[in-house]
């Protein structure tokens, strides 16, 4: 009997506030479980050492017979009180503390949704505040919930119980990582495919694999732009080419103009000689007025072939910015040439009247009463008017 004494006191003393043992789930309830772990008496697990976190009942966590590793935190005669999280809670912030100082980053289920951010439990709480979630802003993060993210370590306090992770972190690092590798692999006078960030006043910013770069709004098309919008929208994808490369001051000049068929090879087919086209006067010269008969595309109107009389300088006729139907009288795609006349038109206009009133005097020099001079003056009235 006295032999059994002793035994038990020495296991008394071999067990201390602060060990770690190691103990058999013996039974479990819905607030607390009782665990073997050699002593006298079963140990006792509170639900609210079981995890940093919140635990609804003992059972989500453990099970009879489970082998656990636990930390005595309390130990009289009558009471033994064990804690699982104080463990994990020792393991984690070393662990936290190796992490952060590398800044190797770790993948972590999100335990909780709360106010503010995200929980995830890493043997300690860790909290995700909402601003180092994503490199967007998320209005809702309901859908987090059971999640993995990439994390990093970003602030670590032991004695407030303070860890402060961020997915951020890690999403700006690998976008860094790849707008180098894109400044570096791509050259002047590559072709790609690039997504529309932001309109700008001066251009669109244009995302062509983790960098961007800027289409100036000169080089958005081959006609004048006005508003970058006119072409493009934030969320387009296009196809733009590598005007020049600045990999150390990150800058690439892009153009989207490079990529899309000269106005002149447009025109290809679609002007031949001889057809009657509209215009917009562009700009008045001595010697003529250039007439855009398509974005980009001016043809020539010689001052001779502006009216069907004699005219001094071209502003007598046209002011700029007018609409004008011209004839083309030559198509040169190759020279980038294009003749045009509006006295050509004047005088086919006036060749059909004159067509039609010889038929009208015809008709009536069979019925008689009129003369050739009564039906010209007449028609030449209509004409005039």
């Amino acid at each position: 009997m006295e032999e059994e004494m002793n035994k038990e006191m020495t296991d008394f003393t071999d067990i201390s506030v602060g060990d770690i043992v190691t103990g058999t789930i013996t039974k479990v309830e819905e607030k607390q479980a009782f665990v073997n772990v050699g002593y006298k008496m079963d140990g006792l697990i509170p639900i609210s050492e079981l995890s940093s976190l919140h635990v609804e009942t003992v059972s989500d966590v453990l099970q009879e017979g489970d082998k656990v590793e636990l930390k005595v935190i309390k130990l009289t005669e009558e009471e033994l009180v064990l804690s699982k999280k104080a463990v994990a809670a020792e393991k984690a912030w070393i662990e936290m503390e190796e992490k952060k100082e590398s800044g190797v980053a770790f993948d972590a289920e999100v335990a909780e949704v709360v106010k503010g951010g995200l929980v995830v439990d890493v043997g300690v709480r860790g909290f995700i505040p909402a601003s180092l979630v994503e490199r967007h802003f998320v209005e809702d993060f309901s859908d987090y919930k059971g999640k993995k993210l990439r994390l990093k370590v970003v602030e670590m306090d032991k004695e407030k119980n303070k860890l402060i992770l961020s997915q951020r972190a890690v999403l700006d690092e690998e976008a860094t990582e790849k707008k180098r590798s894109t400044l570096f692999s791509i050259n002047q006078g590559d072709v790609l495919d690039g997504t529309v960030q932001r309109l700008t006043d001066f251009g669109a910013f244009v995302d062509i694999g983790g960098v961007d770069g800027l289409v100036h709004i000169s080089q958005m098309a081959h006609h004048h732009v006005d508003n970058p919008s006119e072409v493009v929208s934030e969320g387009q994808v296009i196809k733009v080419k590598v005007l020049s490369v600045d990999p150390d001051n990150e800058r690439i000049s892009l153009s989207i103009k490079e990529t899309l068929p000269g106005p002149w090879q447009a025109l290809e087919g679609k002007v031949n000689q001889g057809d009657i086209v509209e215009g917009i006067v562009k700009r008045l010269v001595s010697f003529g007025a250039f007439i855009e008969i398509a974005p980009g595309v001016e043809g020539l109107v010689h001052i001779s072939q502006i009216a069907n009389r004699h005219i001094g300088t071209p502003g007598e006729v046209l002011k700029e910015g007018e609409s004008v139907s011209v004839k083309v009288l030559d198509v040169n795609l190759s020279e980038k040439r294009i003749s045009l006349s509006i006295r050509a038109i004047e005088e086919e206009e006036q060749q059909k009247y004159e067509n039609e009133v010889k038929k009208e005097y015809q008709k009536e020099e069979d019925h008689g009463g009129f003369s050739l001079g009564d039906v010209i003056g007449d028609q030449l009235k209509k004409y005039k008017n």
